[in-house]
């Protein structure tokens, strides 16, 4: 099923660090992927569980399946709910050929009119990445 007003929507974030090992800890599997992207990330093997907020307030819980995965390079998601086959999220490591210096490119699907909103999560997950990494 094509979802016509959906854009994809690409952020690229440069890394204070040109060690594809220290950035891969926080994109690579639950435990780094918890200090920034959600309050509570579970490994099902092919499968992550993200939480947000506290059980006694509300949550929100989304499952992504793992698309694709490449140490030190990327790890592609695609939301269970996503009907969308060409949708998917991607954290991709990438290096510049001139400096050297590391950046995380993010991939994401955002409604139409929504590119915004979806910049200013991964905006505010971003500047959470820098305060629990340094990154």
């Amino acid at each position: 099923m094509e979802n016509c007003g959906r854009k994809k929507v690409v952020i690229e974030y440069p890394l204070s660090t040109r060690s594809p090992k220290m950035a891969w800890k926080m994109i690579g599997d639950a435990a780094g992927l918890q200090k920034w992207v959600a309050d509570k990330v579970d490994d099902h093997g092919e499968a992550l569980t993200f939480t947000w907020g506290e059980s006694w307030s509300g949550q929100d819980v989304k499952v992504s399946k793992l698309v694709d995965k490449r140490k030190f390079s990327h790890i592609r998601l695609k939301w269970e709910q996503e009907h969308d086959d060409n949708e998917y999220w991607e954290m991709r490591i990438t290096e510049s050929k001139c400096t050297g210096d590391l950046a995380l490119t993010i991939t994401d699907f955002a409604d139409d009119g929504d590119e915004d909103g979806l910049r200013t999560i991964w905006r505010d997950s971003l500047n959470r990445l820098h305060t629990a990494s340094g990154l």
